[in-house]
């Protein structure tokens, strides 16, 4: 039996912090992974309301690394004791998506999300694992493809940042945006993702990065990360034409999931200039924009998924960054918990004055 974090029905105002799970039985194909870290992730939020889809009754949770358990007996890849961090997004390598360098966009294991649980509960009763996997589990069974190895000298916590925020926000600047030295870059939404990008961008030279976020508590932070100047929407105007002459920014990256955060982000782009959708939105939040601008304005605009990334080979370029002092994992983390924490970390994110909460088994 295990400890396990269970949503029952989208909407609940609580998950249900069990200690009666099990896992399936590792397949051939498959590995059982023991959680040592995982991080509670803003499309966690967005699962429990139901922004992003999930099949109830479904252990939440996405951003992870472990060790090794066991392995099935067709595998290869990692073997007994490994150091692993968890891919969400697992790509199968022989698909057009995968051929073709885009693992991102890979499908093949997406329908076993829906479709295949992954736990039992005390009584018996099945259930999922949120984006296949569900890591707010003290231990869970994957396809061998959702693991990457990972040097045994990363504290877990930081390995578990590299399964979800810092690939997606980095990933988005390095892989999506390719951003260029000496360019100017608007980050719209400075959470953990938003403060990701902001470090890519660092890591890129962009010249100018720009922090835009409501929430005047985050700036500094920002600054931190390697924003050059911030903004509020009030005042964002003002500082478009300060930083750019009013012609807008090269790169601007929208990290917040709204329709109306990517038309901000749409509107201080440059002629010719990159808009990089980043947040996960809800599938009824429509943007338009007219055939006329988009035609004659010139903008790009780039769906950023998982940052573009092949874990497999980005993972260890994000761990030499962090290696030679590039990345900064550790100020991302602004809580360490207990798994009884869970419910009260919900609430933490919710009210924003978080970046990442570790769950720490």
């Amino acid at each position: 039996m295990a400890r396990a974090a269970i949503l029952h029905q989208v909407g609940d105002k609580e998950l249900d912090l069990r200690d009666d799970v099990t896992t399936i039985a590792t397949g051939p194909d498959q590995v059982k992974v023991q959680i040592k870290a995982t991080g509670v992730c803003h499309s966690d939020l967005s699962t429990l309301t139901g922004v992003l889809p999930t099949m109830p009754p479904s252990v939440i949770g996405h951003e992870g690394s472990g060790v090794i358990a066991e392995i099935g007996a067709h595998v290869t890849n990692v073997a007994v004791g490994d150091h692993v961090v968890v891919n969400w997004s697992p790509d199968c390598g022989i698909c057009p998506e995968c051929l073709r360098g885009e693992p991102y966009l890979c499908m093949a294991f997406i329908g076993q999300a829906f479709g295949e649980p992954r736990f039992l509960l005390g009584d018996g009763t099945p259930a999922f694992g949120m984006a296949g996997v569900g890591t707010w589990a003290e231990e869970m069974v994957v396809p061998f493809q959702a693991v990457v190895k990972i040097a045994q000298d990363v504290p877990f916590e930081y390995a578990a940042l590299l399964g979800c925020g810092i690939p997606t926000g980095v990933g988005a600047a390095i892989n999506t945006a390719k951003v260029k030295p000496g360019s100017k870059v608007a980050v719209i939404g400075a959470g953990g993702v938003g403060l990701s990008v902001i470090q890519g961008a660092r890591i890129s030279g962009a010249a100018t990065i720009l922090a835009v976020d409501p929430n005047e508590t985050k700036h500094d932070i920002a600054k931190h990360f390697g924003a050059t100047h911030t903004a509020t929407l009030d005042n964002l105007t003002e500082t478009n034409g300060l930083l750019t002459l009013g012609q807008g920014f090269d790169y601007v990256f929208e990290v917040v999931g709204k329709a109306a955060a990517i038309q901000t982000a749409w509107s201080i782009t440059r002629r010719g200039g990159d808009v990089i959708v980043v947040g996960a939105g809800a599938g009824d939040d429509n943007w338009t924009q007219n055939a006329f601008s988009l035609l004659f304005e010139g903008k790009t605009l780039k769906a950023s998924l998982y940052g573009g990334c092949d874990l497999k080979r980005d993972i260890p370029i994000f761990v030499d960054l962090w290696r030679a002092g590039k990345l900064d994992l550790e100020s991302l983390i602004t809580r360490r918990i207990r798994f009884e924490d869970l419910n009260d970390a919900i609430e933490a994110l919710k009210d924003g004055n978080v970046i990442r909460q570790v769950v720490l088994f």
